[in-house]
């Protein structure tokens, strides 16, 4: 795409950001600048006939509900809301900034593809420890907020929920080992919050951590959803437990449930 002007140039940038293309390599030179965008996997298809969208340029994505609601919460200018297709896809066409057309971006309903095996979250019925660090309270406390909505979202009841707390977190592997090897649970969570200092120990307790927590998953086969913020600063903290960078423990504990329900699918 060629735009006209700066602020052209800035309006296609958060535009393709924000539906989720990669930023790639740019340049900026005496005569000119530029920006790629990219995806992990991508490719050119032509297409013809009955039934196609009425766009200038058709994007496949993994997920267009989750796309468009991106798009819809950055404003953009729908031409057509997402839909099912009779072809066994989703689809919803945008209006791309600059005068450059429509863009359509669909996903299938299922992966034609490949087969795969995909676990449910639904912690009906499953045990589920969240370790929680009291060192950086004001941010570990909302990392166990977020964790324990979400296990509670989705079928695990208040009861089967337990809570351990630890000093800081490098006793994280320590505490997720002996739960782990006592078998009540199906899976766990870790929560912690680091900040980087004046000196290393930040480097060494984040591999320490990150280290055993690995190890306790492989050596004893129960998944812990890892949800230790390793943060430059404390507002980078704030962002990840529960502001504009989502909860991470939320995330944590929704991770740890999948692996536990693929576990039990597999079994």
């Amino acid at each position: 795409m060629l735009p006209a002007s700066d602020a052209d140039f800035l309006a296609l940038e958060e535009f393709f950001s924000a539906l989720g293309f990669a930023p790639g390599e740019s340049w900026t030179g005496r005569r000119s600048k530029g920006r790629k965008f990219e995806a992990f996997e991508s490719g050119i298809e032509l297409a013809m006939g009955e039934g196609m969208p009425s766009a200038d340029l058709v994007v496949e994505v993994d997920n267009a509900d989750i796309v468009a609601a991106a798009a819809r919460a950055k404003g953009f200018a729908f031409v057509s809301e997402i839909a099912d297709c009779d072809w066994g896809a989703r689809l919803f066409v945008l209006k791309v900034p600059a005068g450059f057309g429509n863009l359509a971006v669909f996903s299938y309903n299922e992966n034609w593809r490949q087969p795969t095996r995909e676990a449910q979250l639904d912690g009906t019925g499953m045990k589920f420890a969240i370790i929680v660090a009291r060192f950086n309270a004001f941010i570990t406390e909302r990392l166990l907020a977020g964790a324990t909505d979400a296990l509670r979202r989705t079928g695990a009841l208040a009861a089967d929920i337990e809570i351990v707390r630890v000093p800081g977190a490098f006793e994280l592997p320590t505490a997720a080992k002996m739960l782990a090897e006592s078998g009540k649970y199906n899976a766990l969570v870790a929560l912690g919050c680091l900040l980087r200092g004046d000196t290393a120990h930040y480097d060494v307790i984040v591999n320490e951590v990150t280290r055993g927590i690995g190890e306790v998953t492989l050596a004893t086969g129960t998944p812990i959803g890892f949800g230790v913020l390793t943060c430059d600063t404390l507002e980078q903290a704030i962002d990840r437990a529960g502001l504009k960078m989502g909860n991470k423990g939320f995330e944590a504990a929704l991770a740890a449930l999948e692996l536990a329900a693929l576990k039990r699918t597999l079994q």
